[in-house]
Formats: C-alpha cells, structure tokens, sequence
C-alpha cells in the first residue's frame, strides 16, 4: 500500500493541469471520501465542485508542509498552501488539518480549519469556495 499526504494530493488537484479533477481525485480520495473545511461538510462531488472552482482562480503556488504525522489509518498535519492567482493577486493561508486514510492509503476523511495568513478579504472562505 502506498499513502497519500496532502503535499501530493494539493499538487495534483491545483497544480498539476495534466491530469483531469477526477483523476487527480481518485489518486489521492476514496469514493466515499468527505470534508469539512472550517465546519462545512462537503461529500466527494461537491468537494471536486470546489477543485473545480479553484482551478479557475489558481495559476499557480505550492503547498509547504510544516508538520506530518501519520499513525495508522490516521493522518495529521500543518501546511501552508502559497497560492497566485489568474489576476496576479497572492493568498497564504495556513491549514491544520486531521484526516483517515483508507485501507489502501486514499484519504477518506479531512477535517480541517484555515487561517489567512496573506490575501484580500474576498479570499478568506477559498477553502471551501465553489
């Protein structure tokens, strides 16, 4: 079995236009996978929904993981994901984030809160936009 984190995943989902939203989905996501992002739950499609959104407003960036613990099915970590967006414009937001992979190493659950650390007021809900 091999697991995903969340360096790996973001990059496919946001960054990497050579794969599709549901491809990169189904590298790192279970079918059954859901979220809750600053506590808004969002089931598989409507988290590709949000992909799909950002993938409209992010040109580019990268995601810098601070901290990652993996025991077990269980998944914890600190991130940053710098963010530019199509208008030049830039968004820090800094991620705590606890997961559950399943059996074969996909994330089936993310709960996570964000904290802007850089961009406009109009960015603070990007975590969870569509």
């Amino acid at each position: 079995m091999t697991r995903t984190g969340i360096e790996a995943a973001l990059t496919d989902l946001l960054f990497n236009r050579d794969l599709t939203v549901p491809e990169a989905a189904d590298r790192h996501f279970t079918p059954e996978y859901r979220q809750r992002t600053d506590g808004e739950w969002a089931d598989r499609a409507e988290f590709l929904d949000h992909i799909a959104h950002l993938r409209t407003v992010v040109a580019d960036g990268h995601v810098e993981v601070h901290d990652e613990l993996y025991d077990g099915s269980r998944y914890a970590d600190r991130h940053t994901a710098h963010i530019t967006k199509t208008d030049g414009s830039t968004v820090r937001m800094e991620v705590y984030l606890f997961g559950e992979l399943g059996p074969d190493g996909r994330f089936c659950r993310i709960e996570e809160t964000t904290l802007m650390l850089e961009g406009a007021a109009a960015d603070r809900g990007i975590g969870s936009a569509r």
